[in-house]
């Protein structure tokens, strides 16, 4: 992309992300994610603002293998830490947030608009947008665990 300014978070997310609400069941999630063909949903409160977040590996770490019943358990009870940034920050400051954090799917909210999800940046954004210099520093701090 051949741009004089800075690529904001707005310009390398995905738009129009779907929240799986947080007293929907994690049967509910687990059946969002296989439609949409995502691993992870953003959990959004009775008031539609982020809460949190729900992975597959969630669903079956902290669920399933407990013995607890997916239909029975609500995405809410596992939305763990939230991490999110603002869609007019800059997208290295989402890479470096990423990487911080060790995430690979970061929420972008329009702070502007209501504070509103707007959109979800993942690897395949990253990979599409920044050098390939930045993807392997993202790559080995993430996959690696190195700080």
């Amino acid at each position: 992309m051949a741009q004089n300014k800075p690529l904001k978070a707005r310009d390398i997310m995905t738009a129009g992300a779907k929240c799986v609400g947080q007293h929907e069941s994690l049967q509910d999630a687990a059946r969002l994610m296989r439609d949409m063909q995502v691993g992870a949903l953003p959990i959004c409160g009775d008031d539609d603002r982020l809460q949190g977040m729900v992975t597959d590996r969630d669903i079956v770490i902290h669920c399933v293998a407990d013995g607890q019943d997916p239909a029975q358990v609500e995405c809410g009870s596992l939305g763990g830490n939230l991490h999110w940034i603002d869609a007019d920050a800059s997208a290295t400051d989402a890479l470096h947030l990423m990487e911080q954090h060790q995430v690979k799917r970061l929420p972008v909210i329009d702070v502007q608009n209501g504070h509103r999800l707007c959109g979800m940046i993942s690897e395949a954004n990253l990979a599409q947008n920044l050098t390939d210099k930045q993807i392997a520093e993202f790559a080995s701090r993430v996959y690696a665990g190195a700080h």
